[in-house]
């Protein structure tokens, strides 16, 4: 490697806003996560050597394509910069970021703007939920239900319980503390939603089953959102000041399409989908950590309860088959050994597909810095990121440590 990656700045859109219903376009978006990203970096838009988006569905719900173009359009300062974008479902900003860090690695860049973009909400929610379908294996995983992601999320639930057993009460357990932890986080979609014990129970009048053993609050909302990361190399801090963030370890994998193609190929191994696994010890082995026990935060996809079942055994807090205890524990609150989605993850803060990725090291660079407010993990130092795509096909894990 040529040379390391740190974050100079941040940005994160409100995520419970809807920008058809403001009358903006993405390109207001784009202009706003651009400004607040350098912004927090305390730089300006001359300072950028490259760019790269990430973005899902921008076609599909817009009709926007060629969005590495979209912040040119909008930042004239930007006119000639070289942009790209990237493409992987959930994990497409992820990619964008893996990217951006092996132009500073090779030496090509030293200071890198990252953006993950989505707008969601330009249709009724069942066909805005639909579109979706592009992320899966069309043709084969698609077409039998109305509800692909439920449905798939809710298969993986299904071989957890095939393998080792599982108790629905602790899938609501999650919907629960993600639901609670996003009334604390001023961007969170569901910051505002008035809860009680009443919205985590097997009432199916407040909290209707959606697919099988999946319910309304074991799943994330169609959301409006972007984020924004300033990338620089170690050149750069040494010419002119200290970032907030490191990244110090990342992990990537990339399988099939197909469900019934993971599980059938996974049916020995002791992890459900032990490429995930791989994805998560790859980040640890670059970043020269142990375990998940030097972590002092995670932040993991949560796109249904499920996943982020499958991501607490994965990451080792548990054995495998065995993430009911974490939750049962109390392991993965704020206050646990090792909390997890500290801001509300997915489910209560909110799922813009494309710009997934970048939120999740935009709060671990909050928690590394001190800076999450009243979500922040006191003393964090090092979170761990895990965002995947589709169904856990494209899969991407970083590791962020504190600068200081």
């Amino acid at each position: 490697m040529g040379s390391g990656v740190s974050i100079l700045g941040v940005y994160q859109s409100d995520f419970a806003r809807n920008w058809a219903k403001e009358k903006l376009e993405l390109a207001d978006a784009m202009r706003e996560v651009v400004e607040g990203t350098l912004a927090d970096a305390n730089i300006g838009p001359e300072m950028i050597d490259s760019m790269h988006v990430g973005n899902a569905f921008g076609q599909l719900y817009t009709g926007q394509g060629h969005m590495g173009a979209l912040a040119a359009s909008v930042i004239p300062e930007l006119w000639g910069v070289p942009a790209m974008r990237h493409e992987a479902a959930c994990a497409s900003a992820s990619m964008a970021v893996l990217g951006a860090m092996a132009e500073i690695e090779c030496g090509r860049y030293d200071c890198v703007l990252v953006i993950g973009i989505e707008q969601e909400k330009t249709m009724p929610g069942n066909q805005a939920a639909r579109v979706q379908e592009a992320a899966a294996w069309v043709g084969h995983d698609t077409g039998e239900t109305d509800y692909i992601w439920p449905h798939t999320f809710n298969e993986i639930a299904g071989e957890y319980e095939r393998r080792y057993g599982l108790d629905t009460q602790y899938l609501r357990g999650i919907g629960a503390l993600n639901l609670t932890n996003a009334q604390d986080n001023p961007n969170a979609q569901t910051r505002l939603w008035k809860l009680s014990e009443e919205s985590f129970s097997a009432n199916d009048d407040v909290n209707p089953i959606v697919c099988g053993r999946l319910r309304r609050n074991d799943i994330c909302q169609i959301t409006d959102g972007a984020a924004g990361l300033v990338l620089v190399s170690d050149r750069w801090i040494k010419s002119n000041r200290q970032a907030k963030a490191r990244i110090t370890g990342w992990g990537h994998t990339t399988v099939g399409l197909g469900l019934a193609q993971k599980l059938n190929r996974n049916e020995r191994s002791e992890f459900v989908m032990p490429h995930v696994r791989t994805a998560i010890t790859d980040a640890f082995a670059r970043a020269g950590i142990n375990s998940v026990d030097d972590l002092d935060a995670i932040e993991t996809h949560d796109c249904m309860s499920a996943s982020e079942y499958m991501a607490i055994d994965h990451f080792g807090i548990t054995a495998p088959g065995e993430s009911w205890k974490a939750i049962e524990n109390g392991d993965i609150a704020r206050n646990g050994r090792i909390p997890v989605n500290p801001g509300g993850g997915l489910i209560g803060g909110g799922h813009p597909v494309g710009a997934t990725g970048a939120r999740m090291l935009v709060d671990a660079t909050k928690q590394v810095s001190g800076c999450a407010g009243n979500y922040q993990i006191a003393g964090a130092r090092r979170v761990a990121t895990l965002n995947i795509g589709g169904s856990t096909t494209t899969t991407a894990s970083f590791i962020v440590e504190s600068a200081q």
